[in-house]
């Protein structure tokens, strides 16, 4: 949709500049330091979601949709979780 000349300012879009689409994977050397970060400032949780993220290949929207019944049971904690992609609809065992 177009702007008129009557609208004033026109905005500018929120991702001019930025770079779009598919974006390039983490080297090992990437992660390995992201996870040192992580350790030195204690952030035990950002730490475990991404270790999880990482090793399950688990998108953003599916990470932050686990709840701690997929991955307890009872008192003791699951050796493997399976959780249902939001996107493809397919199990990911992580």
């Amino acid at each position: 949709m177009g702007y008129s000349e009557f609208d004033g300012h026109p905005r500018q879009a929120w991702n001019v500049g930025r770079k779009v689409g598919p974006k390039r994977a983490l080297k090992q050397k990437e992660v390995w330091a992201i996870r040192f970060w992580l350790d030195q400032e204690g952030r035990l949780r950002d730490r475990a979601l991404f270790d999880l993220a990482i090793d399950s290949k688990l998108r953003g929207c599916d990470l932050v949709r686990i709840r701690t019944d997929d991955l307890v049971s009872g008192n003791a904690i699951r050796d493997r979780a399976t959780i249902v992609q939001r996107k493809t609809g397919r199990p990911v065992q992580s």
